[in-house]
């Protein structure tokens, strides 16, 4: 099992930026392909962006597309997430997760149920 610790998360005012890390214990991390979830208030946890073993493919959901930029540096075995022109909507805790399935599937990586490792999660809030 891996261990994942999000941080980078904060309070910030629309139009700005944030970058999110995500530290991965054990020697397995660049093994794994990797995902960005987030959780607001009354909604369900949906995928952010996903990215996969080697950084050669990513997907982003359409609500972070041009804004957001996942990426990763498995010799520091760490996942990152780039977030600028933050809005009030991006207001959710924020969680890593890795992806233990072969081959590249957009539809397996949206899925949080196909995930088996996650973080604890990181706070980020966007005021208007």
């Amino acid at each position: 099992q891996v261990q994942l610790v999000e941080s980078g998360g904060g309070l910030v005012q629309a139009g700005g930026s944030l970058r999110l890390s995500c530290a991965a214990s054990g020697r397995a991390f660049g093994s794994y392909d990797m995902g960005w979830f987030r959780h607001a208030p009354s909604k369900e946890r949906k995928i952010v962006a996903a990215i996969t073993w080697n950084g050669d493919s990513t997907y982003y959901a359409d609500s972070v597309k041009g804004r957001f930029t996942i990426s990763r540096d498995n010799s520091k075995n760490t996942l990152y997430l780039q977030m600028n022109s933050l809005k009030p909507e991006d207001t959710a805790v924020y969680y890593c997760a890795r992806y233990p399935g072969n081959g590249y599937s957009e539809l397996a990586l949206r899925s949080l149920q196909n995930y088996d490792s996650w973080g604890q999660g990181t706070q980020v809030t966007v005021s208007s």
